[in-house]
């Protein structure tokens, strides 16, 4: 049983700081280049759709559209519907786009700041305030941090933010937004149950508020139980607010992160204004990749058994991540993480005011991790203590030798800190 820094006394805390010390020296001196930064695929995930670069496709969809012409804005039916099922939406509710759903998320924005939401005034020139759920994810700050949005953050929970904190803060008219990431949140791992989801589509706020629903990891389990997302768009019209909600999705994650298919499924009111804005930007998605994946993946079952395929890879590296945490700092009193079962990240709390020593710990020897504070808007975490993990890109053997020098980090940067209190 390993005994908890705080529980040691002045001497054996000197003698650990000395021992540490060695061992960050001795990372420092193997010159390792590791990265645990961002939620890419492997290499070996990306080849498990290394197929979808030579399918032969029809030159026309199904509805005899010529995809290698302008048009269709909506996108293609046939990858729709697939899509639709998956996420447990009318194909009249969904479109496909292009590669990112990040774009659609700015361009919606945008758009309300241009030309506002629902007939309202453009948010241009006013005080717009966004809710930020934390830890959370970095792109969507940046989003509001670019376009000069403050952010509210509120505290994530086992199963979804404060409903009472978030329904008072949207009262106010100037609350004009809200990120979720509902499904395996990035990067804590939460998912938010019913009770939370509807309490937040039911809320009263100001008729432009909506709620950017990021639905990217819907279909990214890590274990056997293959959680259905939940139906936001329904609960939200069954309370009476079915524009509330932009729900988004992607295949970044499915087959390739930089060239896929997003998509936006919300209200027909609500997409008809998207695509009132989105078609002077563009006269169509590409059709013939949206073609491509619609025949390379079948259907929605077709889709599930690749997200297994993908499981079965990325399973063992959060087990790895786990079992090096807990040996080397479990029972210390320095740190605490995640047991995600789904999704990218895990996130690992350390001592508090110490999340950005650890960082430049590692940077010294080789590992380079998320900013600390990147799960907070501007970068603000008040605790300096939560840092975000990606082990999916890393082979296991570099997994391990960053997982092992991260652990070596913490405790050394506790042991600083303790030492100097």
């Amino acid at each position: 049983m390993l005994t908890p820094l705080t529980d040691l006394s002045p001497d054996d805390l000197s003698a650990l700081h000395e021992q540490l010390s060695d061992e960050h020296a001795e990372l420092v001196a193997r010159g390792v280049s590791l990265n645990i930064t961002r939620g890419k695929p492997s290499p070996a995930q990306l080849d498990l759709n290394a197929d979808l670069l030579t399918i032969d496709i029809p030159s026309h969809a199904e509805d005899g559209q010529d995809v290698r012409n302008y048009g269709g804005n909506r996108g293609l039916t046939e990858i729709r519907r697939i899509f639709g099922e998956l996420l447990g939406v009318d194909v009249d509710h969904i479109i496909a786009a292009d590669n990112s759903s990040l774009s659609i998320m700015h361009d919606l924005a945008m758009f309300a700041f241009v030309h506002g939401i629902a007939g309202e005034k453009p948010w241009f020139g006013q005080n717009v305030k966004f809710i930020a759920p934390v830890p959370g994810y970095d792109r969507h700050f940046a989003i509001c941090e670019h376009l000069g949005i403050e952010m509210i953050p509120v505290e994530l929970g086992e199963h979804g933010p404060d409903v009472d904190e978030v329904a008072k803060l949207a009262a106010d008219p100037s609350v004009k937004g809200m990120w979720v990431v509902p499904m395996y949140a990035n990067p804590n791992g939460v998912v938010y149950d019913e009770e939370t989801v509807r309490a937040l589509v039911s809320m009263p706020a100001a008729p432009d508020f909506r709620m950017w629903w990021d639905n990217a990891y819907a279909l990214h389990h890590l274990t056997d139980t293959e959680r259905p997302p939940l139906p936001v768009l329904q609960w939200a019209e069954e309370a009476g607010n079915p524009d509330r909600v932009f729900e988004l999705a992607s295949t970044s994650k499915i087959t390739f992160a930089g060239d896929g298919i997003s998509f936006l499924a919300s209200s027909k009111a609500n997409l008809d204004w998207y695509l009132g804005h989105a078609g002077i930007r563009s006269i169509g998605p590409d059709k013939v990749n949206q073609l491509r994946h619609a025949k390379y993946l079948g259907d929605a079952e077709g889709v599930r058994k690749l997200m297994r395929a993908h499981r079965e890879m990325l399973a063992p590296k959060f087990a790895l991540v786990d079992e090096i945490l807990t040996n080397r700092l479990g029972g210390r009193g320095v740190a605490t993480w995640t047991h995600p079962t789904g999704g990218y990240f895990i996130t690992l709390d350390v001592m508090d005011g110490t999340a950005s020593r650890v960082v430049a710990l590692a940077k010294e020897a080789g590992i380079a991790l998320t900013s600390a504070g990147a799960s907070h808007p501007l970068h603000d975490d008040p605790h300096d203590r939560t840092i975000r993990l990606a082990p999916s890109f890393p082979s296991m053997g570099e997994l391990r030798e960053a997982m092992e020098g991260v652990s070596t980090c913490v405790l050394l940067a506790a042991a600083e800190k303790l030492l100097a209190s």
